[in-house]
C-alpha cells in the first residue's frame, strides 16, 4: 500500500495501476481508520447541529482547522456533557472517511470539557441565557408552605441524604413524605429528576397519591462534574415550571448549580432543607403556650380596666333624683291644670253642641229627606231600566244559544231514543229467556231423575229376585255362608214374590212384595 503514495518519478502510463474511485476511496478510508483507530481531540465545538434522527454533528476547530465531527444516537444517549457551540472541550473517537463526499470525520464516542475552566464558561454561558429568558427573576419564586402536610422529595433512595432529611423532619415537626428515586449523577440524572419534578407536579387534589405541597431536591456534595445534572436545560425549566414550591439543596454550602437560581428557595445542604421546610413542633407549642397566656392575661387586664372606666364615668354621671327632679315638677304642675282644663273642655263642647242644635229644624229635615227619596226614586228608575235592558240582552243570548244548540240537541233526543228502543229489545229478549229458563232448567232435571230411577230400579236386588235369585237371612241378619246358615235358629228366605221361614219359629209371617233388604242370593 506503501506504493500508493511513493514518489519515483514519471512511469510509463502503461505499467502504472489502475484504481477505481471506490477502491481508491476504500483504500483511502482503511489507511486512515488503521493510523487513528483512537484519538483524543482538543478544540473549540462550533456548529452543532440536532437533526430528528438524534445524532449529533458538530465541527471540532482551532485557530487554523476544522474537522468534522459526529456522535450517534446511542453514544449522545451516554455522554455526561453534551457538545455547545463555542465550548472547548477533549473529544475522544476514532477517525474515518465518507465516501460520498470525499471528506474524513471523526465518530465522537465521548466529549469531555477541557479543564474546569471550560465547564465554567459553559455554565455562565447558560445561566446568561436561561436568566435572560426570566426564569431566574426573583417575582416568579413562590412562598414556601410555613407548614405542608405531604413533602416531596427527589433524590437517590440508597444515600445518606435521604436518611438526613428523614432524620431532620421527624426531630422536628413529622410530615408525610413522598420519595421519588432518582439518579443523582451521570448521564441520566438530568431527565430523571426533571421527570420527578413534572411527575410531582402532576398529580392531582385529593387523589389516591396525596399532591406535595412544597418539593425538595436534594444531592449530596462531588465535584462540578458529579453535579452537572443539576445544571441542565431540562432541569432548570422544570424546576422554574413546578407549580409546587420547591426547595433546592444540591451540594453543600459552597457548591452552586443553576437548579438554586431557579428554586423557589435555596438550602446550603439537604439537612437545612428540611429545616427550612418545616418549624419546631416543640418551639410552636411553647410559642403557642405564650401567645395563650398572653391573650388570658389580656383580657383580664382589659376587663379590670373596662370596669375602672365604668366606675370612673358612673362617678361622673350626676345623680338620679337630680335628672328626674325636674320633670316630676312638671308633671305635678299638670296634674293640677288638669282638671280645671277638662271643665273648660266641657263647658266649650256644650256650647257648640248647643249652638249646632239650634240650627237643625223640622223644616230643613223634611226638605232633606224628600231630596233623599227623590234621589233614590231616580236611582230606582234608572236600575230597572238597567235591568230589563240586561234581561232582554241575556234573552237574545239565550235564543241564539237555543238555535245553535237545537240541531244538536235534535240529535241527542233521536240518539237517546234509538238507545232507548234498542234497550227495549234487548230488556224483552232479556225477560223471555229468564222466563224460559226455569221451564228449561225444570224439565232437564226431571229427565235426570227418571233417568236416575230407571237405574235404580234396574241395579236394585227386586229385579235380581226376579230371574230366580233369592235373599236367606237368619236370626235378622243376611246369611252368606252355609256355616252361617246351620248355626241359625230358623231361616227366612225373601223370594220375587214373598218371603218363606224354614224351621224354628214357624208361623212368622212373610212381609210382601216391594220391602227393601239386601241379603244372599242364591
Amino acid at each position: 500500500m506503501s506504493e500508493l503514495f511513493e514518489d519515483d518519478g514519471p512511469r510509463p502510463s502503461g505499467n502504472q495501476p489502475e484504481y477505481t474511485v471506490s477502491e481508491l476511496s476504500g483504500a483511502v478510508k482503511r489507511v486512515i481508520e488503521g493510523e487513528f483507530g483512537l484519538v483524543r481531540v482538543r478544540g473549540e465545538v462550533g456548529r452543532v447541529s440536532r437533526p430528528a434522527s438524534g445524532h449529533l454533528y458538530f465541527d471540532l476547530k482551532d485557530d487554523r482547522s476544522v474537522i468534522a465531527a459526529i456522535s450517534w444516537k446511542g453514544q449522545v444517549a451516554r455522554m455526561q456533557v453534551r457538545p455547545e457551540e463555542g465550548m472547548e472541550v477533549v473529544a475522544t473517537g476514532r477517525m474515518t472517511t465518507f465516501p460520498g463526499q470525499s471528506k474524513y470525520q471523526l465518530i465522537v464516542d465521548d466529549v469531555a470539557p477541557a479543564g474546569a475552566g471550560a465547564l465554567m464558561a459553559m455554565l455562565e454561558k447558560r445561566k446568561a441565557a436561561l436568566g435572560a429568558e426570566g426564569l431566574f427573576d426573583p417575582a416568579r419564586k413562590k412562598p414556601i408552605p410555613y407548614l405542608p402536610k405531604v413533602i416531596g422529595v427527589v433524590t437517590s433512595p440508597s444515600g445518606a441524604v435521604i436518611r438526613d432529611i428523614l432524620h431532620r423532619l421527624r426531630d422536628r415537626f413529622p410530615r408525610h413524605v413522598l420519595i421519588w428515586p432518582v439518579a443523582v449523577q451521570g448521564q441520566d440524572c438530568a431527565a430523571q429528576v426533571a421527570a420527578a419534578i413534572r411527575g410531582f407536579n402532576a398529580l392531582p387534589e385529593g387523589g389516591p397519591i396525596p399532591r406535595p405541597d412544597v418539593l425538595i431536591v436534594a444531592r449530596g456534595g462531588g465535584s462540578l462534574e458529579d453535579l452537572w445534572g443539576f445544571n441542565e436545560e431540562v432541569v432548570v425549566r422544570a424546576a422554574a415550571g413546578s407549580a409546587i414550591p420547591l426547595i433546592s439543596a444540591v451540594g453543600h454550602e459552597t457548591d452552586t448549580t443553576l437548579i438554586d437560581y431557579a428554586s423557589d428557595l435555596r438550602a446550603p445542604t439537604p439537612t437545612a432543607a428540611a429545616e427550612l421546610a418545616v418549624p419546631v413542633r416543640l418551639e410552636l407549642l411553647a410559642t403557642l403556650e405564650a401567645l395563650g397566656a398572653r391573650l388570658t392575661r389580656g383580657i383580664g387586664q382589659g376587663v379590670v380596666q373596662r370596669r375602672q372606666r365604668l366606675r370612673d364615668l358612673g362617678r361622673a354621671l350626676p345623680r338620679v333624683e337630680t335628672l328626674v327632679a325636674t320633670p316630676r315638677q312638671r308633671l305635678d304642675a299638670a296634674g293640677m291644670r288638669l282638671g280645671s282644663g277638662l271643665g273648660l273642655a266641657v263647658a266649650r263642647k256644650h256650647r257648640e253642641f248647643d249652638r249646632l242644635a239650634g240650627r237643625l229644624q223640622p223644616q230643613a229635615l223634611r226638605g232633606l229627606v224628600a231630596r233623599q227619596k227623590d234621589l233614590l226614586g231616580a236611582r230606582e228608575e234608572r236600575l230597572a231600566r238597567a235591568i230589563l235592558l240586561r234581561l232582554e240582552r241575556r234573552g237574545e243570548r239565550l235564543e241564539a244559544l237555543a238555535a245553535r244548540l237545537a240541531p244538536a240537541l235534535a240529535r241527542m233526543l233521536a240518539e237517546a231514543a234509538r238507545k232507548v228502543g234498542d234497550g227495549r229489545r234487548d230488556l224483552t229478549r232479556l225477560a223471555d229467556r229468564l222466563e224460559a229458563a226455569p221451564r228449561q232448567t225444570l224439565a232437564r232435571l226431571a229427565d235426570r231423575l227418571e233417568a236416575l230411577d230407571r237405574t235404580r230400579t234396574t241395579l236394585g236386588y227386586a229385579e235380581t229376585l226376579k230371574r230366580g235369585y233369592a235373599v236367606v237371612r237368619g236370626d235378622g241378619a243376611v246369611v252368606t255362608s252355609k256355616a252361617g246358615a246351620e248355626k241359625a235358629a230358623s231361616l227366612e228366605i225373601e223370594f220375587q214374590d214373598g218371603r218363606l221361614v224354614v224351621g224354628g219359629r214357624a208361623g212368622k209371617k212373610a212381609r210382601g212384595d216391594g220391602e227393601s233388604g239386601q241379603g244372599s242370593l242364591f
